[in-house]
């Protein structure tokens, strides 16, 4: 299945909703505002989101293997794009302000398979977290 670089980032944000065995209402709105609000999807049919979606549930509930459905999905992922999407997988992850095991285990699993340096990954999640962050 060839996969072009939007169905790979949404594929990736859905993975990372998914990592903790449940997907929330608050992680599907950040999908969507994510493909909504972001330059890289400017040439993305919005009305495809949700199809795109259902393929990466069911890519995953279909494989047993994670790291061959993640090898697939950054294959498809241009080295340029590699920092956008560890950095909506973050976005994803962290909407909940909690990180679950399984979470932090994907983001290092994304982080390693991107090939992101110590520093671009640490700026990426502090910057979450700084965006994230509520006054009390």
């Amino acid at each position: 299945m060839a996969m072009s670089a939007h169905e790979a980032l949404i594929h990736v944000m859905v993975i990372a909703a998914s990592a903790d065995a449940k997907v929330s209402d608050r992680e599907l709105e950040i999908i969507s505002r994510l493909v909504n609000r972001m330059p890289v999807f400017e040439t993305f049919d919005h009305a495809d989101l949700g199809q795109v979606a259902a393929q990466a549930i069911d890519l995953i509930k279909d494989s047993s293997n994670l790291d061959k459905v993640l090898e697939m999905v950054l294959a498809a992922l241009p080295e340029r794009l590699h920092d956008t999407a560890y950095a909506m997988a973050v976005e994803v992850a962290t909407v909940d302000l909690r990180l679950e095991q399984e979470e932090l285990r994907f983001l290092e699993m994304i982080r390693d398979g991107l090939e992101l340096d110590n520093l671009t990954a640490a700026a990426i999640e502090a910057s979450a977290r700084a965006r994230l962050r509520k006054a009390e």
